[in-house]
This record gives C-alpha cells, structure tokens and sequence, in this order.
C-alpha cells in the first residue's frame, strides 16, 4: 500500500507540473491511512532552473486562497521570492488532525500521523517534483496555529517561518514554546496576531506569550507580534497573513526610504558590507543567489556619498560590474571614486570607459561627458 500513495502522489504532482497554477486534488496518504484533499500553487512562469520557498497552509478551506493571493502580490512587487504554495483542507478533520494529549500538549493519536503526514510524506513528494529552496513556512489558525508549533521542537526544524494566528494552544504551550523559541540555534521568523475582538481565551494567552517573549533574547529568532483593534477570530487572517509575509520577507525586499534612514545609514563600520550581508543573508536563508537590485546599488550609492565612504563607492563599483556588466554603472562609480580620491587622468579614462557602455537609471553618456569635460577644464587638458 505504501508505494502504491507514493506512486499516487507523484503521479498527481507531475501533472501539476504542466499547469503551473492552482490545482485542487484528492491524494491518499499512507501516514493516515486515508484520502485527504490538497490544494496547490506553482508560479505560472515556475522553471526548474530556479528554486522556490514553499509555505504549507493549514486550514487551507479558507486560508489558502488568502495565502496564494498575498504571496503573488508580494511577489509581484519584488518584495518576496516567488512560492510554492500547499494547503490541506482540514473542514471536517481539523479535530482529530490536530489532537493533543491533555497531559503534555503534544500531538497523540492521529495527531501524531498528521504531524508525520506533513513532514514524511506530503513535503517529500512536493520535493521530488519541484525545485524547493531552502526556506519553507507553515500557517495555521486557532488550533491549526497551535499544531504548527510542534514543528519547532524538532531537532532539524522543517520550517523556517510560522505565521500563527490566533492560536488555541494546548496546555502549557504559550509557555513552552516562547522557551523553546529561546534555545533555538537556526535563523527563525515567529509571526503571532490576535486582536481586541479575538476569542477571549486565545486572547489571553497570546498576551501570556507576548509577555514571555519579551524575557526571550535569542539573535536567531526574529518575532513579530500584532493586535488589530478591528478584527475578530477570522478576521485577524485576513489582517494577519500580509501583515506576516511583509515582515517575513523585509530582508528580501528593496531597500525603503526608511530602512536607508534608520539603518543604512546608522550602519557601523563601510556602508557596502550591509548591502553584501543582506544579500549573504538572502542566499543562506532561501538557498539561491538573487541579482542586487539597481534600487539597492543606488541606496547604498546615496550611503558613500552621504557618509564619505570612498573605499565603500570603490568596492561598489566592483559589485557593479558584475551585476550590471553591460551598463555604466561600474564603471561610474569607479570613475567617481578615482575623482574623489584625486587621481583626475584615472577618473577620466574610466568615465570614458563609461560613456562607451549602456545609460542606466540616472547614468547617461551626457553626465559622462559632463564629467570628463569639467575634469579637462580644470586641469587645463
């Protein structure tokens, strides 16, 4: 029986490859020793040449739709990498997938086959089919949220990111869990909403959670916490899950006019070493190399010029090359480096190599030939 669900699986996730778009379909899993409904979004332009987070929703009846319709929107704008979405629809097995022992709080019974269901059987399969990144996330809502908490007490945790909102936690885990959150050794992204018109237990003990984490300190994990004034149990979903994938994936995203005023340039030590580790950071988290985006050259371009940071615009101007080989930019930046540093014969021959390349953003061969210009009459050339 258990090759014949495997077989069924990836029989079922290779046909998904050709559609490339949101698929609902029955699949039998050997774990359960049943047939449960899944649903499944793969970028229309997916390519197996590139590699894609993968964000596993539970409660997927209503939170998949939500998730998909988020993550293309961010992803559209940049703002995270494009995702493999997968949701379990849960309407009429919710209970019994998520059932706890009342003595310790963990999973027990099926609960323990749907925890293995996810991480042995449903992921794998994904896997053989798809090219995963390394970053993979769970959400989950009341006792969903509280379920995907168990994830965590893994040696080799499965997720890097849970989006938990409003969880229904079993006994001792709004406790347990900001503990284990503690000792934790991997970069995590921890994401928790309640809000005022929340169900008042969860309420209350989100707030016990909350006021836990806030003893916590632990560089690995980066926690997020939000209470809307508006929203009830469901609505803190639909408030909760942009709000997650925002913070979630601030390290992907360009750089905003804040994030340059608060922390690019209060950044100590030379300016381009937080642009490298922000892309560092982005290769070791999702497991593939991301282009430096001309908003960021920019950015950190602003930086030098603002703190005075010659070595930094030198150093730029090397990253510059080989992201935008076809293009001014490098070669610009160079050349005002040079200038700056008072070698005007370099500066010039390398603003010449720049006119002969491509106009990018500002970069035009006309501000090229501005600057070799006003190096001739001042140096009488």
């Amino acid at each position: 029986m258990k090759n014949t669900t495997l077989t069924c699986i990836v029989l079922f996730l290779c046909a998904l490859i050709s559609n490339a778009q949101t698929t609902s379909s029955t699949i039998e899993s050997f774990k359960l020793a049943e047939k449960r409904d899944i649903q499944l979004y793969v970028p229309e332009d997916y390519s197996a040449e590139k590699s894609y987070p993968l964000i596993v929703v539970l409660d997927a009846d209503y939170l998949f739709d939500i998730v998909v319709a988020n993550s293309k929107f961010y992803a559209y704008k940049d703002e995270m990498p494009k995702s493999i979405v997968v949701g379990i629809n849960q309407r009429d097995t919710r209970y019994e997938d998520c059932f706890y022992s009342d003595e310790n709080g963990f999973p027990d019974k099926k609960g323990n086959s749907f925890f293995e269901f996810i991480g042995m059987e449903l992921i794998p399969m994904i896997a053989k089919n798809y090219n995963l990144a390394n970053f993979k996330a769970i959400v989950g809502h009341g006792t969903t949220a509280n379920f995907s908490n168990y994830y965590l007490f893994k040696n080799n945790m499965l997720f890097n990111a849970y989006i938990e909102l409003s969880p229904t936690f079993a006994p001792s885990m709004e406790r347990n869990t900001p503990e284990r959150l503690g000792a934790i050794e991997a970069m995590t992204f921890y994401y928790l909403a309640t809000s005022e018109n929340d169900e008042k237990e969860n309420q209350q003990r989100i707030k016990v959670f909350n006021n836990t984490m806030k003893g916590i300190s632990n560089d690995n994990v980066h926690y997020y916490f939000d209470e809307f004034e508006n929203a009830n149990h469901y609505g803190v979903a639909s408030y909760g899950i942009p709000k997650a994938l925002d913070k979630i994936f601030k390290v992907y995203k360009p750089i905003s006019i804040e994030e340059y005023k608060k922390e690019v340039l209060a950044y100590e030590g030379p300016i381009v070493e937080y642009l490298t580790e922000k892309y560092n950071t982005i290769e070791t988290l999702f497991g593939f190399k991301k282009q430096v985006s001309l908003n960021d050259m920019m950015a950190i371009y602003a930086g030098t010029k603002k703190k005075e940071d010659l070595e930094s615009l030198n150093e730029l101007s090397k990253i510059a090359k080989k992201e935008y080989p076809d293009t001014m930019l490098g070669f610009f930046f160079e050349a005002e480096y040079f200038e700056q540093m008072g070698e005007p014969k370099k500066a010039m021959r390398t603003y010449e190599k720049a006119f002969g390349m491509e106009e990018i953003d500002f970069l035009t061969k006309d501000l090229a030939l501005e600057r070799i210009d006003a190096l001739k009459a001042d140096f009488g050339w």
